[in-house]
């Protein structure tokens, strides 16, 4: 499709873009679920990460005529499987939704909604809601990142969900498990940084899409419920060491030269002997190690490599 084609349909269409990493049940459910959507110009494409078995093995292609299965012979990550996906979508609006999820029927519809209202709005995010339990928020929102400390929370985390978290408006970050994207910040601010590959993406993603003069905005009206960490685990130690690794990562991008002096000195006063004593005391030897990685890692590439 043109890109004029794109920009001038009455009714533009949404490309969706999921990953698939060695899940292809839940992929299916994923894909089962999009059966719902009542937004009628919708293409799926899901990026298959090097699974084992592939993902076209296990999935009847006849059950998903718009499905796009494009797979890659290497596991690229959150970054480079959603940009891989990005490269091969054709939507004016691009859904990039974590694969464990359950998609509602008026999602698309809703998030579609705030772009027509604000030319300035780059990104629509949804309520997120625990799966295991969708009376508690995930997400409605976020609160802006300390720059002294390196650290974010999402609006009313594992809260009850309540009417306070119903106020649409600006955030501080999209969330990358469900977010709504307009091609035309893609086209200025560029894809994922592929240097993450996986955690705190979005985070700069986001920030370089702030940066760049767009709103990203919280529509509480659609909603999605996620079944949390089931790629890598909710307490994997891959999980410790690219938080670790990403959080440095993200303020040695985005800080200050004030900013990031304290932050290290933070980081290296407080964060590294808590996080040790805590994972060498409860035997999470593992954790200990990767924490250590995710640290050292920063450490080398600072002296080989720009951020």
């Amino acid at each position: 499709m043109a890109e004029g084609e794109r920009l001038t349909s009455p009714v533009p269409l949404v490309s969706i873009i999921t990953i698939n990493y060695n899940q292809a049940e839940v992929t299916r459910q994923f894909l089962d679920s999009s059966r719902l959507l009542t937004h009628p110009n919708v293409e799926i494409i899901v990026v298959d990460n090097a699974s084992q078995p592939s993902l076209n093995s296990c999935l009847d292609a006849g059950q998903y005529p718009n499905v796009r299965v494009i797979r890659s012979d290497e596991n690229l990550g959150f970054t480079g499987g959603n940009n891989l996906g990005i490269a091969n979508a054709n939507g004016e609006y691009l859904f990039i939704v974590n694969n464990d999820t359950e998609l509602n029927a008026d999602l698309l519809t809703e998030l579609l909604k705030p772009f027509a209202a604000d030319d300035r709005i780059g990104v629509t995010c949804p309520k997120i809601r625990f799966f295991s339990n969708p009376s508690l928020v995930q997400y409605a929102g976020y609160n802006p990142m300390n720059m002294l400390t390196g650290t974010a929370v999402p609006v009313g985390y594992k809260l009850p969900d309540d009417a306070s978290y119903d106020q649409p408006g600006p955030t501080a970050f999209a969330h990358g498990c469900a977010m709504l994207v307009k091609r035309a910040v893609i086209d200025k601010v560029g894809r994922f940084a592929e240097r993450f590959f996986l955690y705190y993406e979005e985070l700069d993603w986001s920030q370089r899409i702030r940066d760049a003069g767009f709103v990203i905005y919280y529509q509480p009206s659609a909603h999605i419920l996620h079944k949390e960490s089931m790629s890598v685990g909710e307490f994997s130690p891959l999980k410790t060491y690219y938080l670790t690794r990403n959080r440095i990562l993200f303020m040695r991008r985005h800080c200050t030269p004030v900013q990031k002096l304290v932050f290290y000195l933070f980081f290296a006063g407080c964060v590294v002997p808590k996080h040790l004593a805590t994972y060498v005391l409860s035997g999470k030897r593992q954790h200990a190690q990767a924490f250590v990685r995710g640290v050292w890692w920063n450490l080398h590439s600072a002296s080989t490599s720009p951020v």
